[in-house]
């Protein structure tokens, strides 16, 4: 590891420790859900391990507590996390071009939202070593926060556990309030989506229909009908990247 990769690597590092701070917080009650799925503490932290995404992976770990098949989790984490998609051909733009494939699929593993914030700020092109730093401290708090979770699950009241498994739609207020506030569009889109949840399941019509399917197509469709009724100014947003690849360029 050469000089500058040592302090991109300890830079990432000292930025990822907030965040793993606030990723063993969520993930504990992230925890809670996974025992309440049957989960084992081993299991569930294999399970952050490989998936560090919170709506991914409580979609992936309620569709275990429902039954679901393994296709209907398959597609239902890749709708959720198809966000992440995003991101990754948002991040691909900060790295140099002669990137190699390695490092590339390296960042790609771990591209969550906060990562995803602290990556895309970085001046000039990406070090994939300041990536690492953050990912190297990040996933052991999304990890053990999960199962340390499970296993205060497993050893606290019921009453408590029941109190604890709110905090994790705690979590989700706070990611859908602040840009709900900010947008009419989102604010409604989020109320539609409560609203078709809550008919999904309680009218006859779809009492045949598993959790996963209902999940996933109620997902697909209204994410397809809020992109195609309110789409964004896509010629502001790729501007702006240009403006600021340029303003980067050496």
């Amino acid at each position: 590891m050469t000089t500058e990769n040592k302090i991109c690597f300890q830079h990432g590092m000292r930025d990822g420790s907030p965040i793993a701070l606030g990723y063993f917080a969520v993930a504990f009650t992230l925890g809670i859900a996974a025992r309440n799925a049957g989960l084992s503490a081993i299991q569930a932290f294999f399970a952050s391990v490989l998936n560090n995404a919170s709506a991914g992976e409580y979609a992936g770990f309620a569709l275990i507590a429902a039954g679901s098949t393994y296709v209907e989790m398959a597609v239902m984490t890749l709708v959720v996390n198809a966000r992440y998609l995003l991101m990754s051909c948002a991040l691909s733009q900060k790295l140099k071009a002669n990137t190699p494939l390695r490092h590339r699929m390296m960042i790609a593993y771990d591209v969550t939202d906060e990562i995803f914030g602290i990556c895309v700020a970085q001046p000039g092109y990406l070090n994939p070593w300041y990536a690492y730093g953050a990912i190297v401290v990040a996933i052991p708090g999304w990890a053990f926060g999960t199962f340390f979770g499970v296993i205060m699950g497993n050893v606290l009241p019921t009453r408590v556990v029941s109190a604890l498994s709110v905090g994790l739609y705690g979590m989700f207020l706070a990611i859908i309030i602040p840009p709900a506030r900010k947008s009419r569009v989102i604010a409604g889109v989020v109320a539609v989506v409560f609203a078709a949840s809550y008919f999904a399941n309680r009218l006859p019509l779809f009492d045949g229909v598993s959790t996963g399917i209902k999940t996933i197509a109620l997902t697909v469709a209204l994410a397809l009908a809020a992109a195609v009724l309110f789409p964004t100014d896509t010629k502001s947003s790729v501007g702006a990247l240009d403006s600021e690849n340029a303003s980067h360029s050496p």
